[in-house]
């Protein structure tokens, strides 16, 4: 039988941060079981992934596609692996995915992640996009297959309210510098509706654009970061050359199995 576990990621309290299912299965099963699992799972992301020759494969899907890159869903996976001794503490985790190899490892209670580093550039904003954030925008960038958009300062991304209906082809980031006050460099929240997610809890791939955008405007190469969902979650950034790492806490909240039947029917495909 194949192992489940639903994960909540980038905290340290139940209920809180972004939730993954994670599937550990003896061999690799076919894209339409993974997205059929996915799709019922109804999470933000479950990912899949098995021990091969040294290393774990590892894919993921929402409940609509399969992704390129997920953060919180490889913490959660991660999590699972130190949490239930499958790799010791002191090891690093190998992952094997479609676009790259990643890694993992385990210190006082925090995970650490690194993954690609990506750029920003200015562009011109959409006029679609201009409808929704208009005065509201300090600037505007596009970053891997996203609009990165800056408003005005803390309170404007938390109090956000998106037209849904005009960002329904737009993966959007907004963000904004943390108050003065705040034990954070920078706030932001992620709206992802092309991927079926209208706003996601805890985004670990946008911050690998948002450690690069608030490095350069910030002058520091080390950040401490808050998605402002409704959920919330904290992350940890360094940004080293083309990488970043990305620290977050994890729980598990749900542990499981998926019955034979389920291999069975993965074994057709």
């Amino acid at each position: 039988m194949e192992s489940f576990f639903q994960v909540d990621a980038f905290t340290h309290k139940p209920f809180a941060g972004n939730t993954a299912g994670v599937i550990i299965t003896e061999a690799e099963w076919s894209p339409e079981t993974m997205q059929t699992i996915a799709s019922q799972n109804n999470l933000p992301a479950t990912a899949f992934m098995y021990f091969n020759n040294g290393s774990i494969r590892l894919r993921w899907f929402t409940a609509k596609k399969e992704l390129a890159l997920c953060g919180h869903a490889t913490l959660a996976s991660a999590h699972v692996l130190f949490s239930k001794g499958m790799i010791p503490e002191g090891n690093k985790v190998h992952f094997k995915t479609r676009k790259a190899d990643l890694y993992a490892w385990y210190d006082n209670g925090w995970i650490t992640m690194d993954f690609p580093a990506y750029p920003c550039e200015a562009v011109e904003t959409p006029e679609e996009l201009k409808a929704v954030f208009g005065e509201k925008s300090k600037s505007v960038y596009y970053t891997q297959d996203k609009f990165l958009i800056e408003l005005e300062d803390e309170n404007a991304v938390r109090n956000f309210m998106p037209a849904f209906n005009a960002i329904t082809n737009y993966k959007c980031i907004v963000t904004a510098k943390a108050g003065a006050n705040s034990s954070y460099d920078f706030v932001s929240r992620f709206f992802d509706l092309p991927d079926g997610i209208a706003e996601d809890a805890v985004t670990g791939s946008a911050h690998c654009s948002l450690a690069t955008f608030w490095s350069s405007r910030l002058g520091k190469n080390k950040l401490n970061a808050f998605q402002a969902s409704s959920r919330g979650g904290e992350i940890k950034l360094t940004l080293n050359n083309q990488r970043v790492l990305i620290s977050g806490q994890a729980l598990t909240i749900i542990e499981g199995r998926y019955l034979p039947f389920i291999q069975k029917e993965s074994q057709k495909n």
